[in-house]
């Protein structure tokens, strides 16, 4: 790869902007285009497990997403009506990470963060109101279409990469088939100024129950008694317009917990989920990371992560190349590191997890509760349990794939 030439990131979220953060401080070229005027507000996700907290570090942004958000050690799963089922505590990891806990903080911190990052790296170009527009690819480089505020224009790039969301441009352009399945229900995410924890609630707690689970997230907020972030489904039958009302929140939520829906709701949203990867994260000298190239139901925290966890891996492998790696071969082994752990790791455990919440029957119900239980109460089985919720095992798998 011609060592002048730029590498363009579509996209400035979270994964976007962990990609052009680690290719610029590893002397690279690089500009990110975003479609909106400054970066986006997504209150939607914003847990972040253990080894994600590492990769901060190396991205020059850990102290001050760790200084921002909440410190959550122990999370549980409960059953609405018995209560707490199973209770984890990640202490059990202080052996395989330095930071043995999920740290809750809103992810448009994360991308602020990295964003002025920009003012220690004069080679990371950041682009606001900018859109993808087309690609053309060569051999030795790939001509990409852009159209910002000062018109249209075609950067002579050495690699795309597509971390522009679910609705992907760059993976429509690369014709590339979005495999999986949109969930029935709709996820009410609704944050509420009440403090839970006198109820006995862990700062992140699944609620498991066949008719109205729910998960919830302490976030920061200044000072008492805190915020709490829920999110409740909405049956397909329930209008937009009626899930979104205030009465319909404030009922909700009073139905989960009396007095909840009495609290301040400085933010509540409607939105749809999916279950779906990219049939390839590549083609050429396009690449693919995050919600561009797999999406996910959010029980278990899995998809952010991932996308940083894709951005990482990627930017690594473009230092490989540079530094005279096999570009063919290294690009083929982030696909098959990054789709394969998503297919064997996230999706399968995001898509148990809901189906752990929401079961029906009554017999299955007990059997998958009582076995949670057992696992929380053997130390060796909660430790391995918890490599796997945290993602640690997922990374591990990644890495292990040649």
């Amino acid at each position: 790869m011609p060592d002048r030439l730029p590498i363009v990131v579509a996209g400035g979220g979270p994964g976007g902007m962990a990609v052009a953060v680690a290719l610029a401080q590893s002397a690279f070229d690089v500009v990110v285009i975003e479609r909106e005027p400054e970066f986006p507000v997504d209150l939607r996700a914003g847990s972040f497990h253990p080894p994600t907290v590492e990769m901060f570090d190396a991205l020059g942004v850990g102290e001050a997403m760790r200084e921002a958000g909440i410190k959550v050690p122990v999370w549980q799963v409960r059953d609405r009506r018995a209560g707490v089922i199973a209770e984890f505590d990640l202490g059990l990891l202080k052996n395989d990470t330095p930071y043995p806990y999920r740290l809750h903080v809103e992810q448009h911190r994360l991308t602020r963060f990295l964003g002025a990052r920009s003012d220690d790296l004069p080679n990371l170009d950041l682009r606001f109101s900018t859109e993808f527009v087309s690609y053309e690819q060569h051999d030795d480089r790939i001509l990409v279409t852009i159209h910002g505020p000062g018109g249209t224009e075609t950067i002579d790039a050495g690699y795309l990469i597509g971390a522009d969301g679910g609705r992907s441009g760059v993976r429509k352009q690369m014709g590339v088939e979005f495999e999986g399945f949109t969930w029935p229900e709709r996820y009410l995410v609704a944050s509420c100024v009440y403090d839970l924890a006198r109820h006995g609630f862990a700062m992140n707690a699944y609620i498991a129950d066949p008719v109205e689970w729910a998960a919830i997230f302490k976030m920061p907020h200044n000072g008492p008694p805190g915020l709490w972030r829920l999110a409740i489904p909405v049956q397909p039958e329930t209008p937009d317009d009626i899930a979104l009302s205030l009465p319909f929140v404030r009922e909700r939520l009073h139905g989960f917990q009396p007095g909840l829906g009495d609290a301040e709701i400085p933010y509540h949203s409607i939105y749809r989920v999916h279950q779906r990867v990219a049939k390839t994260f590549r083609a050429g000298r396009v690449v693919l990371l995050g919600d561009a190239a797999h999406i996910n139901n959010p029980l278990g925290a899995m998809g952010l992560n991932s996308a940083v966890h894709d951005a990482v891996n990627l930017a690594a492998k473009l230092r490989e190349i540079r530094d005279g790696g096999d570009a063919d071969a290294l690009l083929e082994r982030y696909v098959r590191q990054r789709r394969g752990v998503t297919i064997e790791f996230v999706q399968a455990m995001s898509i148990r997890n809901k189906r752990l919440l929401e079961e029906r029957d009554p017999e299955v119900r007990k059997q998958r509760l009582d076995e949670l239980r057992k696992t929380a109460a053997d130390p060796k089985a909660a430790y391995t349990h918890l490599l796997g919720t945290s993602m640690i095992a997922s990374l591990r798998r990644a890495a292990a794939i040649e």
